[in-house]
């Protein structure tokens, strides 16, 4: 891990991607059968009309657990999908340690689906922001973002990806990273995170309806114990109450509903955030101030 400089922007190498490193465990490694699976996903969940999402929360599990819950908050992008040029993506750091948020060096991230290109003009923009590191090493083993890609590929086709591995952080110095990152309605913003792990069944019911309220409320106030993104999560909150985003639940539900048992289960949650009328029309601006 080290401060971002110019010098390590520069050896971004065009040759260079970051390969899968959950195909086969967390989703299918055969193009034909992810594809399938995830259109099959996305086909089971509910048509819920709402306006255009600028950010989604999204889980992170393998598919047969989570795919469903995040399905219900990628088949909103269905309507607006011609649009975005532009996914910033960030979710927790699970297997290394780090202090602030990881951009890697890489020019691309690899699925079985093909590769996703980064986009090093963005990543540029947050460079000289001290929370901002360089690492590779943060990203390779990473799931939380991965795992998401396969469903933005399906829906999207061609984009640019800006992956952010969020470490030990503040909500602010992550709503900072947000606010120059922004945009319009070419850029998606998808906060990826679990809820509460471990739980018996209805325990996690209730833990992970309060987390939701928060989020509904877009209160910056989630721990680690009700979400393993919390911190970017916790980001995209502040962010989302600066400028005014509505947040709305499409989904909610655990691993007992889906492929695991009811003893001790993950919690899953899909949540949309729009913007008012007036700001989604406008574009990018100066966020109003908070209330």
């Amino acid at each position: 891990m080290q401060a971002w400089s110019s010098s390590v922007a520069a050896r971004a190498d065009a040759r260079s991607h970051r390969p899968p490193a959950v195909a086969g465990v967390f989703y299918p490694d055969e193009a034909g059968c992810l594809r399938r699976e995830v259109r099959r996903y996305l086909a089971q969940a509910p048509c819920v009309a709402g306006p255009p999402p600028k950010a989604l929360v999204v889980p992170h599990a393998g598919l047969v657990y989570s795919g469903p819950t995040a399905a219900c908050a990628y088949a909103r992008l269905a309507a607006c999908a011609a649009r975005i040029e532009r996914v910033v993506l960030l979710g927790p750091a699970h297997r290394v340690a780090l202090r602030g948020l990881a951009v890697p060096a890489v020019a691309a991230f690899d699925t079985p689906l093909g590769a996703v290109d980064l986009d090093r003009a963005a990543i540029e923009r947050i460079a000289a922001l001290p929370q901002v590191v360089a690492s590779d090493r943060a990203h390779a083993p990473e799931h939380s973002l991965e795992v998401q890609l396969p469903f933005l590929q399906e829906l999207l086709g061609r984009f640019a990806l800006v992956p952010l591995a969020v470490g030990e952080t503040s909500a602010e110095q992550v709503a900072d990273v947000l606010d120059r990152l922004w945009g319009g309605c070419e850029t998606l913003i998808v906060a990826s995170s679990d809820l509460s792990h471990g739980l018996p069944y209805a325990a996690a019911r209730a833990a992970d309806r309060a987390s939701v309220e928060a989020m509904l409320a877009l209160r910056a106030t989630l721990e680690p114990l009700q979400a393993c993104g919390a911190a970017p999560v916790n980001g995209l909150l502040l962010a989302a109450r600066r400028r005014g985003l509505r947040a709305e639940l499409l989904d909610l539900r655990n691993s007992g509903d889906t492929a695991g048992d009811r003893a001790r289960v993950v919690g899953y949650a899909a949540l949309a955030l729009s913007e008012p009328p007036a700001v989604e029309s406008a574009g990018s601006g100066a966020p109003p101030p908070v209330q």
